[in-house]
């Protein structure tokens, strides 16, 4: 995969399979199947945008790449240019340059080029292309002729599938009375969940103990304690 400048890498754990779907099977399959129709995927934080993204590019293997704008705004506009030599080109965070004239006519540019490549593009955003307060026309309607996809929540069953997919992935097995208890003390903002799920499996090894119910609360107060 082309990297950025910025040290961007994708994450080993976003790949298709750690994916829990819940009310978003029609968008994993539409990220699976290859096609040259640009794809607006948004939602919420933490309803899985950046996974799906770099799950898209972890399976277009070495020709495809990740673009996340929200950590690229040090970088000039001019940045973007040559991305749309690459068979996917997926961009993170549209939103974040709303407003940015410069950023916007890159954007349209790159849209345009990508268009005669067949290069496949995948935004995602926190917003309809619509929503956002753009400044130029022209890329307000390239953005609106995407494919539009909404990912919605995962409810308490895909919060679960969730937790026990990155549990399968570090060699954890995570009961369903152990992920209830974490639904029921910790935010149920999967990302939030998903690294504590992390923190607390680097925990368990340097403690060499399982990931039982006494000890989850032990590390559940810490994580209170630091937040407040």
């Amino acid at each position: 995969m082309r990297q950025l400048a910025l040290g961007v890498r994708l994450r080993a754990d976003a790949v298709f399979d750690s994916f829990s779907p819940g009310f978003n099977a029609e968008i994993l399959s539409a990220l699976r199947k290859p096609s040259a129709v640009p794809l607006w995927l948004w939602g919420s934080r933490g309803s899985g945008k950046t996974h799906l993204l770099q799950a898209v590019c972890a399976s277009a293997g070495e020709k495809a790449a990740y673009f996340p704008l929200d950590r690229s705004l040090a970088l000039p506009p001019e940045a973007l240019r040559g991305f749309e030599s690459c068979r996917v080109l997926c961009i993170d965070d549209v939103d974040a340059v709303a407003g940015d004239l410069s950023w916007e006519t890159a954007l349209f540019e790159l849209f345009n080029a990508a268009a005669e490549l067949h290069t496949r593009l995948i935004f995602a955003a926190g917003a309809a292309p619509r929503q956002p307060d753009w400044r130029l026309d022209d890329w307000r309607s390239r953005a609106a002729a995407c494919i539009v996809y909404q990912l919605r929540d995962l409810d308490e069953a895909g919060l679960i599938e969730a937790l026990r997919l990155r549990a399968a992935q570090r060699g954890l097995q995570l009961p369903q009375e152990t992920s209830e208890y974490l639904l029921k003390r910790m935010p149920r903002d999967l990302r939030t969940l998903l690294e504590f799920l992390d923190e607390l499996d680097e925990a368990s090894l340097e403690a060499q103990r399982r990931l039982t119910i006494p000890f989850i609360r032990d590390a559940v107060e810490k994580y209170a304690k630091k937040r407040s």
